[in-house]
């Protein structure tokens, strides 16, 4: 396993996935239960298990485990239920979709002022 490529993987990944479940969490589960270190949490474990399951386990089989560990990391973490948690996952790259539409026309923008 290769440590730095898993280093810079988790470090990216909060960057980017964290506030994301973040904010797809707390609209649908509130502040309360939707923690940003929680979500933190959710990225840094979610990460770690897939390197270490896909050391041992590959393909298809190893993204079906991995998938049902991220909802098992939203269910735990955010305290709801798999439906909601399933829920927050989809709301949550939605939302990451959306930023980089918008980051992407924004960037075309400015190529056709220069």
């Amino acid at each position: 396993m290769d440590y730095v490529a898993l280093l810079i993987q988790i470090i990216v990944g909060t960057i980017i996935v964290a506030p994301m479940l973040w904010l797809a969490g707390r609209a649908l589960v509130g502040k309360q239960k939707a923690k940003f270190t929680d979500a933190i949490w959710i990225v840094v474990l979610g990460i770690v298990l897939g390197a270490v399951i896909g050391v041992f386990i590959g393909g298809l089989i190893a993204s079906i485990i991995m998938f049902v560990v991220w909802l098992f990391l939203i269910k735990h973490f955010f305290d709801c239920g798999w439906i909601m948690a399933l829920a927050i996952a989809i709301i949550a790259v939605i939302i990451f979709m959306v930023i980089v539409v918008v980051l992407s026309l924004i960037g075309i923008g400015l190529l056709f002022l220069i």
